[in-house]
Order: structure tokens, then sequence, then C-alpha cells
């Protein structure tokens, strides 16, 4: 296919976002190579740091595994069966992911005696992680085309052969890129797993900088953590090489495909997905619902808590707007010229998404002082870094809706003498509008729960619902929390809930 947009210009502009993805890359090799191969070695080398990842690499697999397979069945079943209520059942499936993570956990602690370890921790991450993969498997599987389900079913094919056969190769790329971000997630991941005392890289490296005794050796874990990240990368990106094609070939209209009947599985069906929502949603909310009624301290003024939702709902827009920004060259990129430097830049845009935020947040700070002094203490350096930990959410977003947009118009739009520059604007982006938007909604709501890199860099004075939850947990006052928590999740579940109303159910003839 001919190109339709300029190429140089565009690797150029992606380079520069994945470059403030790599900023956090710099900081740790400027900063590690300071301590010397002997000190790097001793460190690596150490008992600690094999237990460290050894955990770490079973937390995370466990909780990829246990969402993939909970993603892909409550996506299934509001999408491709005749579930009663599956248009309720897609939206509770999609909310637990405006649920923080350090929420979850304070709740399931406050709720359950001696509830922590290992376990705890991957059933909380799990909960919470699942509609990661949920969502871009019910878009998926709601766009499959339709026609090759038929042809396999005419040439005898049951409808387990079919699915299995055909229809699992066709998202399969959904669930491996839901699966990536969950594993990421996971490794990144520092509320849960301190909240539930699990002794993972992101607690390790947290304790040793917050601490103070030991940044050195905190810094050479972190480049461990790039390591594992960088070997999950490159896994997923074999099996993308791997997968099938999933667009639909063709002209004419798309037909939604055929129903499965549940039968006497109907029913254990919408019990299954009750004690999920029961579970990710229903604990957190009724331990907001006690820490109101049984706290002894208390809450913040109205005028308090208005403040910090507002700051709260400033840098998560900020962040937002300044990611998809650095994302959108990237993900255009993907889309209409693929190749090797293609492959790369998108690569090296996931490396720091599983870097702790405090580890960001750190970089940052160095960024800022030594190199944009301007930005320091500013807003705009908190949204670089938001930019730097969600640039992967964002990409992913814009690439599958240019991939999705038919690249014939934009073929027919040059015939006809458009510039490029025109066509992109007036023939590509208003297609793929729609999913930009769903990334745009998605890094929104991971901005405004997002809290080590926001404790380290917000301007002085500046508090938000994150870090005033936070800091009112921490010194157990609940009460005083709740409000916090409550309206957190709130403004979060606004942007969910916009995401499983574009991802999934099909507004006509949902139950």
């Amino acid at each position: 296919m001919r190109r339709l947009v300029p190429r140089p210009a565009l690797a150029a502009a992606a380079a520069l976002g994945v470059g403030v993805a790599l900023i956090p890359l710099a900081y740790l090799g400027v900063r590690v190579a300071d301590a010397g191969w002997a000190r790097i070695t001793e460190e690596l080398l150490s008992g600690r740091t094999a237990a460290l990842a050894a955990r770490s690499v079973a937390l995370a697999g466990l909780v990829t595994a246990a969402c993939t397979v909970l993603g892909v069945t409550t996506a299934l079943l509001v999408t491709r069966t005749d579930l009663p209520a599956r248009r309720l059942f897609g939206v509770l499936a999609a909310l637990p992911l405006a649920v923080p993570s350090y929420v979850a956990g304070f709740a399931w602690v406050s709720t359950f005696v001696r509830f922590e370890g290992f376990w705890a921790a991957a059933l909380v991450l799990t909960l919470c992680s699942y509609p990661y993969v949920h969502l871009p498997v019910a878009a998926a599987l709601t766009g499959v085309d339709a026609a090759q389900e038929e042809v396999a079913r005419s040439l005898g094919r049951g409808p387990l052969r079919t699915f299995l056969g055909v229809t699992m190769r066709q998202v399969r790329p959904a669930v491996a890129a839901g699966a990536l971000l969950v594993a990421l997630y996971v490794l990144s991941d520092f509320g849960a797993v301190s909240i539930l005392r699990v002794e993972v890289f992101t607690r390790a490296i947290f304790t040793a900088i917050n601490l103070g005794f030991d940044r050195t050796g905190a810094l050479v874990l972190a480049t461990v953590l790039v390591a594992l990240t960088l070997l999950i990368v490159i896994a997923e990106q074999l099996t993308r090489r791997r997968g099938a094609r999933y667009a639909r070939l063709g002209g004419g209209a798309g037909r939604p495909p055929v129903r499965w009947r549940l039968g006497s599985t109907r029913w254990p069906a919408v019990l299954g997905l009750t004690c999920v929502a029961a579970l990710s949603l229903g604990v957190p909310m009724a331990s907001l619902v006690r820490w109101f009624g049984e706290g002894v301290s208390r809450p913040g003024s109205v005028a308090e808590v208005a403040t910090a939702a507002g700051n709260s709902l400033s840098v998560a827009l900020a962040g937002a707007g300044l990611t998809m920004l650095l994302a959108l060259p990237l993900g255009l990129l993907s889309a209409r010229a693929p190749g090797p430097v293609t492959v790369a830049l998108d690569r090296l845009a996931y490396v720091s998404h599983a870097l702790p935020g405090l580890v960001i947040g750190l970089s940052l700070v160095f960024f800022g002082i030594n190199v944009a002094y301007p930005l320091y203490q500013s807003v705009w350096l908190l949204a670089l870094s938001y930019a730097a930990l969600f640039l992967p959410l964002a990409v992913a977003a814009v690439g599958a809706a240019a991939v999705q947009a038919p690249p014939g118009l934009e073929e027919v739009a040059r015939s006809l003498g458009r510039r490029r520059t025109y066509v992109l604007r007036t023939v590509t982006l208003p297609l793929a509008a729609p999913g930009i938007g769903a990334g745009a909604a998605l890094v929104f709501l991971t901005c405004m729960k997002e809290l080590p890199a926001t404790l380290l860099l917000r301007p002085t004075g500046m508090d938000t619902l994150a870090t005033e939850l936070w800091t009112q947990t921490s010194v157990s006052a609940y009460a005083a929390a709740a409000p916090y928590a409550a309206l957190l999740v709130l403004l979060a579940a606004v942007p969910t809930w916009w995401l499983s109303t574009r991802t999934g159910v099909p507004v006509r003839g949902g139950g």
C-alpha cells in the first residue's frame, strides 16, 4: 500500500514521544553507572534480589493468567451469548478499573482479619486488573468478521471448534495486548502490595528510597525490573507476529455474530458474574460505607475535598492531553507504516510502564532540576511523568483505532490530489476518533488514580484525591479518608462507564 502519511515526520514525532518514556531509563543508567560494577554485581547476585525477582514474576504470572481467563470469559458472556442483563454485566465487568488498587487493598484489609500475603495480593490485583483484558477482548469479539465463522460452520465445524480455531485466532492480539498491560501493571503496582505486605520489587524499591538507606541498591533493583519488562514485551511481540489477521476483508455491511444460547448454564453464568462484581466492587463499596459510619477521625471540609477533586481533574486532564499528543504519531506510524523502526519504537514505549511511579518521579525530579528547570514544581512536570508512565495505553488505543480506519478511503482521497496532511486531518483522524477518545478516557482514568509519582512531583501545596486518601489511610484515619476515596472512585467511574459502552455490548438487543 502506498504511504498515506509522511513517514519521516511521523517517525521523528514518534521518537519524541518515546524519548519522554525513556527519561526514567536514562536516569537509571546515570545513577546506576555511578555505583560501579562491584556494587552492581553485589546487588544483582544477592539472594534477596533473586527472591524478589521470583516473587514478582510469580505474582505477575499468576495475576495475568487469572485476568486472562476472567477477562475472556466475561467478555464472551456479555458479547456473544443470550446472558440476561448482559448490558448491565458489561458495565459491571469494566467498573473495577475505577477502583485504585490501594483503595481495594485497604478495603479488604479492613474487612477481613489477617488478610495479607502473596495470595491476598493476587486476589486483589486480579479483581482490579481483569478489565484490562475484558475491554479489548469485548471490543474485538464485537468486531469479529461473522462471515469467517459462517464459512467454518458451513464446512462442518462445530461451535466449539469454530470458536477456538476461527474466533480466538482473530481476537488473540487483543488477548495478548490486555495480558501485557496486566503483567506490566502488576510489576509496577505499589499500593496493593504495600498494604498487603508482599515483598516484591516495587515495595523493596519504595522502602529503600523512602527511608534513604540504600538508594543505589533500589535503583539497581529497578534496572532488574526493566530487564523483566523487556523480556515480557519481547514475548508479547513474538505472539503478535504469529497472530492471524482479524480485520474484515472485502466490502459490504458487517453483520453481528450469532449469539450462543447458554441453556442450562444461563443462571450459573449470572451467578458467577454476580460474585465477581460483589468481590471487585461490593467489598470496596461496603468498606467505604463502614468507614463513614465507624471511623473516629473527622473528614475534611467540603471546600478541602472539592479542592482536592479539582486538582485531581486538572492534573489528570493535563496528563491525558499530553500523553495522547505524544502517542498520536507513534500510533499512526504503527498502523500505517509498520517496519523494524516502528516495532522498536513501539516496544520501547512499554519499558517504563512497569517501573514504580516513585522511580518515574525521581527521574523527572532529576530531569526538571538539571534539564528543564522551568518545569520544576509545575503541573506540567507531573503531566510529563504521567506521559512516561501511560504512553503505552495511549499508543495501543491510537494504533488500534487507526488500523480499523479503512485505508481505501485514504487512497481515494490521495488519488483526488489531496495532500497527506489534509487526508490525515479530514479522513484518518475522524474515522479513528472514537477509538482515540476511548484511549484518552483510559489514560485520564489511570492518571487520576496514580499515586507515587503524584506524591513526589505535585507542586508544593497541591493535594489530590489520591494523595489525601493515602495520607489519611497511612495513619488509619479511615473516616477522614472516606470522602476522598468515594469521590475518587465516583469520578473514575465516569470514564470507565464510557469505555464500557464503547467496547463490547451493542446498544440494541442488549439485556
